[in-house]
């Protein structure tokens, strides 16, 4: 046999095989058929949906065959209607009864396993109703005191038990003669439960919930948790495998849209994996023999599975893995050959430790009657620290406990951790949260931002001033002069003149010169010119005509715009400049005639240092005029520094610096610019990690509270659902507060003890729905087993 498959014109919803499992019946909201299975195709027998005079104008929801008449067929539809098909008739006679009890969506129907004509469904109103075929209405109706009931199923085991499971996440187990009260309820999921299935050879039951698991309980005596089995998706059907005790076949709601086997005593991955649908399945239904069943899905196809082509996950499994505790001691599991396997288990040097896991995968693998398990043999090692590695790991939970995150300044958060660190032993880390301090500090921000605001008077200022008040005085008659002399106003935006002083020096020791002379310094867009100007005749070798003043005066606005052009040059270089005595360096004693200045070049004189570019002064003493345009006081940023040892940290494995300095920081985090927020949450995701291995559960919380990260303190708003039972009728509270809807009592807030409201911790039995306040249960238990108020149950706090 091989896999083949049928289209449909819309979604199939269920699907019911007869008892021969020849013949499967399909239902959608626009499918209602049956076909023959044969070798390699299916048939159509007959399409209930194409006749013109039945009222099938609602969607089939469920499906199910009679297990002992072939002639009959329910459907449960989503306008609350359970029909009866009789496949013996046709036309109208075809609905042999169409029930309108429910008042809401049918989501279940199931007949009896031995008796032909009882029927059971289960409604989205909240109740199950018991039905005879042969009679107009239901003969009993079971109240399950719940929103919604998803799925109902006869037990094979007891002839007058039945299960149901509901929206609350509890599973209850009734019988047809008690319709008052359930003969049992527990809660088994944390979420809605949508499908259960009894194990046709042991009393077991299966149910799978939104909550990704599904479960198997032993129902012999007390509900008792055999197996869980983990799944990547909600699951939404389940079917047990004929013949295979371990194995159960389920299909998802979302997500996976394969049919996944499992084996139960290996819940992480599944035994065998079909992958033939294109959309999710939403029906399973084996053919009686365990390699053969078929799938309906919501992408309009029927499917004939065989296992001949299953897919077996475990075989494309990883071999190896590696666990760490919080000592940091190392498990690591390595795959064996099979010479390697025989050789460790015949040596006897071997590990104690691998022998015994090569022995287990033996003994599994040989119990397997017909399916195994794909064969993987493996050893295991551990490996332990030294006793300084374990200290470390002690102190991080030290330090953790120790650590001040919040509540205070960032100078005083970095004093109180460097201080806690250094009490531990940790030096290095005390030394980087006083640099923290330092580097980020309310001090250090304050003086950046008065930096910052410093505007550019502040910054001249601070440049070299003049040296007396003597050059001040003379500067201002040197203007007073040129004012006198008629100097033309200089057009706008030219320059601004300062008057530096009148130098006076000597050019021998027999001759003295006296020159006046006067040094201009124009300022330009902020830029210093430096201009000189004679204020009269000279007495040195160069003689001035009459007019020569007044063409130098002349001629001063285009002398300042070659010098403006010559110092833009010179200050991009040098930011100081030292103004010499005299616009000329100086000269030998005039003897004859003065030669030409050409002979005399300013660059040849030995005053003049090409190097430096600076003019050298003989008389030093001389007070000098210095102007300087100091650069603007740029802010040092240390946050290349701070990102760099973080990353050294995270490296060195100390994750916990990284993460506690980052929260510190606060609002001075926006400085880090490069650090991006992806390693930050990979952190802060770590430090979590890292507290919940301690079982540090309140710091977690506060750093998940502390995080600015959306995709970590969105992690303390995924909320965990409780339910819980009122303590005097048992109807689960689906409200926040204590009141029952049913009896209105409020009885489930009380100490048992006490008798008064509880109003801080509030623990609980989940099998009573009995409790109080934490101290008085402990103080109860301590010396008691049953309950304290004297229901003679066996209390089990939570």
């Amino acid at each position: 046999m091989f896999t083949f498959n049928v289209p449909q014109e819309g979604p199939v919803n269920a699907l019911a095989l007869n008892k021969d499992y020849t013949q499967v019946a399909v239902g959608g909201r626009n499918v209602f058929k049956i076909y023959a299975i044969e070798e390699d195709k299916f048939r159509e027998i007959c399409n209930v949906r194409g006749s013109k005079h039945l009222n099938v104008g609602f969607s089939c929801n469920d499906v199910s065959w009679s297990p002992t008449d072939d002639h009959f067929i329910a459907t449960a539809a989503t306008n609350g209607h359970v029909c009866v098909w009789n496949l013996t008739q046709t036309g109208k006679a075809m609905q042999e009864q169409d029930y309108q009890d429910h008042k809401r969506t049918v989501n279940k129907v199931n007949f009896h396993a031995s008796e032909p004509y009882k029927l059971i469904s289960g409604s989205q109103d909240g109740t199950m109703r018991y039905f005879d075929i042969r009679l107009r209405s239901a003969v009993t109706v079971f109240y399950s005191n719940t929103e919604s009931v998803r799925d109902v199923q006869f037990s094979p085991h007891n002839p007058h038990s039945f299960s149901a499971v509901s929206d609350n996440g509890s599973v209850q187990l009734w019988d047809i003669r008690k319709p008052e009260k359930c003969l049992q309820q527990y809660t088994a999921h944390s979420g809605p439960v949508f499908a259960c299935d009894w194990h046709p050879e042991v009393t077991w039951l299966a149910t799978a919930s939104r909550d990704k698991t599904i479960k198997v309980w032993d129902l012999t005596s007390k509900p008792t948790l055999e197996y869980t089995i983990h799944t990547i998706a909600s699951i939404g059907h389940v079917k047990w495998r004929p013949q295979r005790k371990y194995h159960i076949a389920s299909c998802a709601l979302v997500i996976d849209c394969s049919i996944n086997v499992w084996d139960v005593r290996r819940p992480y991955i599944p035994f065998a994996s079909f992958n033939e649908h294109r959309d999710t399945a939403s029906g399973i239904a084996w053919r009686g023999d365990p390699h053969v069943f078929l799938s309906c899905g919501r992408d309009f196809n029927i499917y004939h599975h065989t296992f001949n082509d299953a897919f077996r996950p475990a075989s494309k499994a990883n071999p190896q893995g590696m666990s760490v505790n919080n000592s940091g001691d190392i498990l690591y599991a390595k795959k064996l050959s099979a010479l390697q396997s025989n050789n460790c288990s015949n040596s006897g040097t071997s590990n104690s430790l691998a022998k015994a896991t090569v022995g287990l995968m033996r003994k599994i693998s040989t119990t397997q009657a017909v399916d195994q398990f794909h064969q993987a043999s493996s050893t295991l090692q551990h490996f332990t620290q030294n006793q300084s590695i374990r200290q470390e790991s002690h102190h991080l939970s030290d330090l953790a406990k120790n650590y001040v995150l919040h509540g205070r300044s960032i100078s005083e958060l970095c004093e109180h951790n460097s201080a806690v660190a250094r009490e531990f032993g940790k030096p290095n880390i005390s030394v980087m949260w006083k640099i923290i301090k330092t580097m980020y500090g309310e001090e250090f921000m304050q003086n950046s931002i008065t930096s910052s605001n410093t505007n550019r008077d502040e910054v001249l200022m601070n440049s070299k001033p003049i040296s007396n008040i003597a050059s001040v005085v003379q500067m201002e008659n040197t203007i007073n002069n040129i004012k006198d002399l008629g100097t033309e106003p200089k057009p706008k935006g030219s320059y601004e003149g300062v008057i530096d002083q009148t130098a006076q020096f000597s050019g021998g020791d027999d001759e003295t010169e006296n020159e006046d002379q006067v040094d201009h310094i124009g300022m330009y867009n902020g830029f210093p010119t430096y201009l000189n100007v004679r204020t009269g005749l000279p007495k040195g070798d160069f003689s001035f005509g009459e007019n020569e003043l007044d063409m130098e005066l002349d001629s001063l606005n285009s002398d300042f715009q070659v010098g403006y052009r010559g110092f833009n040059h010179l200050a991009s270089e040098c930011h100081e400049w030292i103004i010499p005595n005299e616009a000329f360096p100086v000269r030998h004693e005039l003897k004859d005639r003065s030669p030409p200045p050409e002979d005399f070049p300013n660059h040849h004189s030995p005053d003049f240092n090409e190097d430096t570019q600076t003019f050298q002064v003989e008389d030093e003493s001389i007070t000098l005029l210095s102007v300087s345009k100091p650069p603007k006081k740029s802010l040092w940023d240390p946050s290349g520094l701070v990102v760099e040892a973080l990353k050294h940290h995270a490296i060195l494995g100390d994750i916990q610096t990284a993460a506690c300095i980052l929260i510190v920081l606060g609002d001075c985090r926006k400085y880090l610019k490069q650090l991006d927020e992806a390693m930050q949450e990979h952190w802060l995701l770590g430090y979590i990690e890292v507290l919940s291995r301690y079982r540090l559960w309140n710091i977690v919380t506060q750093i998940i509270n502390l995080s600015w990260l959306p995709s970590v303190y969105q992690l303390n708003q995924q909320s965990t659902r409780i339910n819980t039972n009122c303590s005097k009728c048992a109807k689960p509270l689906q409200r926040g507060g204590w009141l029952c809807d049913r009896c209105h009592s409020s009885e489930y807030a009380l100490c048992t003890i006490c008798n008064q409201v509880v109003k801080g911790l509030y623990v609980w039995c989940q099998g009573c729905s009995h409790g109080g306040h934490l101290m008085h249960i402990k103080q109860w238990i301590s010396s008691h087993k049953e309950c304290a108020t004297g229901c003679r149950h066996l209390c089990e706090y939570r």
